[in-house]
């Protein structure tokens, strides 16, 4: 693991979460090593290696394998995660950082993060309003780079828009799980290109500014100050997660963000399980479980759910004159569902 290995285990074992593997793509083409080989051959086989070091060491002290990677190779995805690096403070950066981050999934990497606002200066206010608002629909969420990150930094505003962008992800966070299970177990990417889930529609492989977010939710970040942006649909019907709205696919719509600035849909006929927003996620109450039911007719249902420590399941809801229920209880005892309908106009 190098000689920087025990400075890495006394971090971990004062309580430090997970190592930031900072670096590694520069490893000199020129340079001798161990192997008695040259860069030429080495050269992209030490972000690997630099991963699995890390990832090894942190697995023996916590048993956690996760480590915050910044380079990587064939390989890699092994020792989740990673994220994109130094990105500007522009529109354009954070546009080019979604297409990385898609790129990197269909490379065979489930989990993805970024620095939301971009890294290099103090984050453009509104820039970062809107980054924030898809950077918490992505596994993994930071904020990090030139200071101030802080929101009250900026204004009470922004903070209360934080405040609703990240109680949007913790009140998510039992249908993160679910497919974060579901991605890794099949080496999916959470983080989905449209063709990803829709190969057959043809206008789904030439979108690059929007994203699947596993399997029911598509997101559309807002990538400037506009009241509306154009959003294709892959096929069947969508429902603005928002606002209720129903919008009917394989076409393009012009749609307007919600309250949290992007726009939110939810595939027809799924199930998005919430949990009550909790200061942290080592507080949150999973014996109490909103199954919240995104349809536009009377049809069965379903979605994934899973305890952090439990199984995937698949949780089948049918309607009846009363509204929807569970056609059968797989954690009875365990969790108390609660169904409710989002509204579909």
């Amino acid at each position: 693991a190098g000689s920087g290995s025990w400075q890495w285990r006394l971090a971990l074992f004062t309580g430090v979460g997970a190592i930031k593997a900072d670096f590694g793509e520069g490893a000199p083409l020129t340079g001798q090593y161990a192997s008695g080989r040259t860069g030429w051959y080495e050269h992209n086989l030490y972000p690997l290696r630099y991963n699995k070091a890390v990832a090894d060491i942190t697995r023996e002290v916590n048993g956690e394998n996760v480590i915050w990677a910044r380079s990587a190779w064939a390989g890699s995805q092994r020792y989740p995660l990673h994220w994109g690096g130094d990105a500007e403070n522009t529109n354009s950066a954070m546009a080019a950082e979604l297409r990385g981050g898609l790129s990197f999934g269909m490379s065979g990497f489930t989990y993805w993060s970024h620095d939301v606002g971009g890294f290099v200066e103090r984050a453009p206010r509104d820039l970062y309003r809107r980054w924030l608002a898809w950077g918490v629909l992505t596994s993994h969420t930071r904020a990090h780079g030139a200071p101030p990150r802080e929101p009250w930094e900026y204004d009470e505003a922004l903070t209360e828009d934080f405040r609703r962008a990240l109680g949007l992800k913790y009140s998510l966070m039992p249908y993160i799980i679910a497919q974060a299970k579901d991605s890794s177990a099949h080496g999916f990417p959470m983080l989905r290109t449209l063709f990803f889930e829709y190969p057959d529609d043809r206008t789904s492989w030439t979108i690059d500014d929007e994203y699947m977010f596993g399997s029911s939710l598509l997101v559309a970040p807002m990538f400037d100050e506009a009241a509306s942006r154009k959003v294709y649909l892959p096929p069947g019907a969508w429902i603005d997660y928002q606002t209720g709205k129903v919008y009917q696919g394989a076409q393009w719509h012009q749609i307007a963000p919600g309250q949290i600035p992007v726009v939110l849909l939810v595939k027809d006929h799924s199930v998005i399980p919430h949990i009550k927003v909790a200061q942290s996620t080592s507080e949150m109450d999973w014996n109490n479980v909103e199954l919240r039911v995104f349809s536009t007719d009377n049809l069965p249902v379903s979605g994934l759910f899973a305890l952090p420590e439990g199984d995937l399941l698949t949780l089948k809801l049918g309607s009846d004159p009363s509204g929807f229920a569970l056609k059968n209880d797989p954690l009875s005892g365990k969790v108390k569902w609660r169904v409710s309908r989002a509204p579909a106009k």
